[in-house]
């Protein structure tokens, strides 16, 4: 059968395809902006900046094909479209920025689908799928990668014969003292395999099993590699008495290793791998009426950009309901401790808030501390739920969060979840619980927190929140410090959540 060669489009229709597919940069500007934001500040997630280019260069490869293939509004398409922007100004409602991100990514295969139609849209079905890939994502698995790595470490060294005493994601040997922490997760090398896994798989197999089975081989190897890494670098500080691979150094050799994993991994990939179809196309017969292409696309282009700009534009009146510009108090929460001067140097990092409250309290010989936040019109710069708000920063030398979990409380009747954080200085140890008051609700769990913002500010109930935290010392059994802050907790959860409903009122 022979390919009809398809008539190109005029001018005026191929500006209406421009047009839809620049849009959401213009329109959705400050979400883009924060992608390649993320991309300057962090080396994780640097790769980047050759996402799009790299599917640019895909879809170059399919040319031939797309060449007998006439573009076909697609207006069903717009449903997609909307319910990206729609999960955008939820998105943007509850400040959750990776998935603000991912909803503007995801907005270019739908517009391509609406402007160009299902079978062109399929035919670039994976270039358009590898732009999700430049979405920073991927911090949310630091902590168990963290966890995983250092459970590795540690058990590899007590199957080798050296005594471990740990402490969380610390650890001790007899040659010295190693802590896991983010730097050594593993997450820059679990992202970078997954980026080249994909594209590998793509370039290098047909069936779609192959496909799936290198890609998950992508994401299963580097987080094995990687507690070998730290296996390794441990091992070389250890039989080195501490001189190799205890500074720096261990990043480069931890590069080096994965090099040569991933050398490995698609090297026994390759074989394999597939020979290219012979056929890539299916030939068309269809003619296109340019006069009747140019007026569809034209339409198609000005319903996907008033699709597009519906929902910022909802977003900002939605805010502007929601602003509260009453005096807050939280100065004034009655208590029975007496107040006293601070018994630790630590403290926590939090984005400021509109009103703090930070004050130590003793009864008798028992001392806790308590920190509110009290946040209202939040931004990025000022939110109660942010990857900037921590217990310890990453490089501070002076204090180490060896543990985090999970613990349920019952004070008067009242079930409450926190996190509880052991917190270790030079010379003292604490106990922190710390959990959020969000639309007049206590939650220790940040997802559930963020779906109470939205719904908070969907529903025009203001966007007040809270991060509560009461910490105290301990010497060795942390049941002292738990005690202590039980018994101030008793005393003090009612005044505690009266004064907030208080400041909620409008």
């Amino acid at each position: 059968m022979t390919a009809t060669h398809i008539t190109p489009l005029p001018y005026p229709a191929m500006l209406a395809i421009l047009i839809a597919l620049l849009a959401p940069f213009a329109i959705y500007f400050s979400t883009a902006q924060s992608i390649v934001s993320v991309w300057n500040q962090s080396e994780t997630f640097a790769h980047g900046y050759v996402i799009l280019p790299i599917s640019l260069w895909l879809i170059w490869q399919r040319k031939k094909l797309l060449k007998h293939m006439a573009p076909q509004p697609y207006w069903p398409g717009l449903i997609a479209l909307a319910a990206c922007g729609f999960g955008w100004l939820l998105a943007e409602l509850g400040d959750v920025q990776v998935v603000r991100q991912y909803m503007f990514v995801a907005m270019l295969p739908a517009i391509v689908i609406i402007m160009l139609g299902w079978q062109i849209a399929w035919t670039l079905a994976f270039p358009l799928f590898f732009l999700l890939l430049a979405v920073p994502f991927g911090e949310i698995f630091i902590a168990p990668l963290i966890d995983f790595t250092a459970d590795f470490t540690v058990i590899a060294l007590q199957f080798t014969g050296i005594p471990v005493l740990r402490d969380g994601s610390s650890f001790t040997i007899p040659s010295g003292n190693w802590s896991v922490v983010e730097a050594c997760s593993g997450v820059r090398y679990l992202i970078s395999s997954v980026t080249l896994g994909c594209l590998y798989a793509y370039l290098t197999y047909r069936s779609t099993w192959k496909r799936v089975w290198f890609i998950l081989a992508s994401i299963i190897v580097p987080i094995i590699a990687n507690g070998l890494r730290a296996y390794m670098i441990v091992m070389l500080g250890h039989l080195s008495g501490m001189t190799l691979a205890v500074g720096v150094d261990h990043l480069i050799y931890g590069w080096i290793f994965f090099g040569i994993v991933m050398f490995f991994m698609f090297w026994l990939g390759s074989f394999w791998r597939d020979d290219k179809a012979a056929s890539d196309y299916v030939p068309t017969t269809q003619s296109i009426n340019t006069t009747v292409a140019t007026s569809r696309l034209g339409w198609a282009s000005l319903a996907t950009v008033l699709c597009l700009a519906l929902w910022p534009a909802y977003a900002a009146y939605v805010s502007q309901l929601n602003m509260n510009q009453t005096a807050i108090h939280i100065d004034r929460l009655p208590v029975t401790w007496k107040e006293s001067s601070s018994f630790t140097t630590w403290r926590p990092r939090f984005l400021p808030g509109s009103a703090v409250l930070d004050q130590s309290y003793l009864d008798g010989t028992q001392a806790a501390g308590m920190l509110i936040n009290y946040y209202r019109n939040q931004n990025r710069d000022s939110a109660v739920i942010s990857t900037l708000n921590e217990m310890v920063q990453d490089h501070d030398r002076n204090w180490l969060k060896t543990h985090s979990e999970t613990r349920s409380l019952n004070i008067d009747g009242q079930n409450l979840t926190v996190r509880e954080t052991f917190i270790k200085g030079s010379a003292e140890t604490l106990l922190a619980w710390d959990w959020y008051w969000i639309d007049g609700q206590f939650t220790a769990n940040k997802y559930v927190g963020k779906v109470l913002q939205t719904k908070a500010k969907f529903f025009l109930h203001g966007d007040d929140a809270a991060s509560v935290l009461i910490y105290a010392p301990y010497a060795e059994n942390p049941d002292e410090a738990r005690t202590v802050m039980q018994r101030f907790m008793q005393a003090h959860l009612a005044a505690i959540t009266q004064t907030l409903q208080a400041n909620k009122k409008r």
